[in-house]
């Protein structure tokens, strides 16, 4: 079964998308990774999606009009997609999240954008959506669902492994010992992007290379008022998002620190250049981050995301982490550029063979729930035979 997986992520700057050929051999799952591309979203659109995000005050009127434009530029991905991969029997749209309702510990709702009817009047092929509110109904965060492929991937790696995506969160899933759970870490990119942006530090809304960070110095009281934030101390289960961690979270806490931005020269008293801060918050990432892994007390670390492109966050990680192995996820079958569109594709076929597309441990439900809901394409709706039984792994190839 050939299957399209796209997902536009916290970082809301464009569509990732990854076909993907799955096939069953017994208690192995084994997935030829073909097509994969990103497609930035248009400058006007990335603008007026960030101009509606929380904390901005937006109306319904502006959600419609990004539900279907945001559909649309999905669907034109999809189209391509197939062009470039060839047919496919199943597309999963993530969408983009617009909002993840947490209270506390408890996740009570989450909004994905992006109408699954465009793409599936456009490619003609059935689309699976809205794929994270059914565990959120089981009592789960519906995050990170990433956590079902780390499982499969993983799961046979002695000494335990960690598997860290850095997006605009960085999020995490343990391995260890037939056990696995997962959670929401705090902001990988999601406060560096929102101060390259709006200081407009580089055209690319973030820091290529992690250049900006590597010109400056972390400032010490910055730092710690940004690690007394109170949902570093949630236990897992727990997600979160740019609900909380975004420019003005950015702005608060420089005042409890007696600092305000001072642009790129030298500071003064009272001020952090705009390099030192980009610093700071990327020293946020590396020390939230490595906090956990040791607390996990896993051997290796593979990690995706555009986060492992940053070879600052990626030097800070293996310098607090000696004893660890920091690797790429490339060597484990899924680019790590890719891997999140690798995990919808996976998503899909589990929902397509009446599977659960959850591990309660991953998101904290109650127990695990098959996933999504599906528009037909342009024929009759027809599904594979179910499954009794998942597959106890995966083994992803080029």
């Amino acid at each position: 079964m050939r299957v399209l997986g796209m997902i536009s992520g916290t970082s809301h700057d464009g569509i990732d998308v990854a076909v993907v050929d799955f096939s069953r051999a017994g208690e192995v799952l084994e997935g030829r990774v073909g097509h994969t591309a990103s497609t930035p979203y248009s400058g006007e659109l990335r603008a007026r999606l960030i101009a509606a995000l929380p904390p901005a005050r937006t109306t319904l009127a502006e959600v419609c009009v990004l539900d279907t434009l945001i559909g649309q530029s999905f669907a034109a991905a999809a189209a391509e997609a197939i062009e470039r991969g060839g047919p496919v029997d199943l597309i999963v749209s993530h969408g983009q999240t617009v909002f993840h309702w947490v209270e506390g510990s408890q996740a009570r709702g989450t909004l994905q954008i992006g109408q699954p009817a465009w793409i599936a009047e456009r490619t003609g092929v059935p689309v699976l959506s809205d794929v994270r509110i059914r565990d959120i109904t089981a009592g789960g965060h519906g995050a990170p669902l990433v956590s079902v492929l780390d499982g499969l991937l993983l799961g046979g790696q002695p000494g335990g492994a960690g598997a860290l995506n850095l997006g605009g969160i960085a999020n995490m899933t343990v391995v260890r010992g037939g056990e696995l759970f997962a959670y929401d870490i705090g902001p990988a990119n999601a406060l560096i992007d929102a101060v390259v942006t709006s200081r407009r530090l580089n055209s690319r809304g973030f820091d290529e290379d992690g250049a900006i960070a590597a010109s400056g110095r972390a400032d010490a009281r910055l730092l710690e008022v940004l690690l007394d934030e109170p949902y570093y101390r949630l236990p897992a289960p727990k997600s979160t998002g740019k609900e909380l961690f975004h420019l003005g979270y950015v702005e608060a806490a420089l005042a409890r620190a007696g600092l305000r931005a001072g642009g790129t020269g030298p500071a003064a008293t009272g001020t952090i250049g705009d390099a030192d801060l980009v610093a700071t918050l990327t020293e946020l990432t590396v020390r939230t981050v490595a906090d956990d892994v040791r607390a996990a007390g896993v051997s290796a670390l593979v990690v995706s995301g555009g986060g492992c492109r940053n070879p600052v966050i990626m030097r800070g990680l293996r310098a607090a982490l000696p004893g660890v192995e920091v690797a790429p996820s490339d060597a484990f079958g899924a680019p790590a550029d890719d891997k999140e569109a690798i995990a919808f594709a996976l998503i899909g076929w589990l929902t397509a063979h009446g599977l659960p597309g959850t591990v309660p441990g991953g998101t904290g439900a109650r127990s695990a729930r098959v996933l999504g809901t599906l528009t037909p394409g342009a024929g009759p709706l027809v599904l594979p035979a179910p499954m009794a039984e998942p597959p106890r792994s995966l083994v992803l190839t080029r």
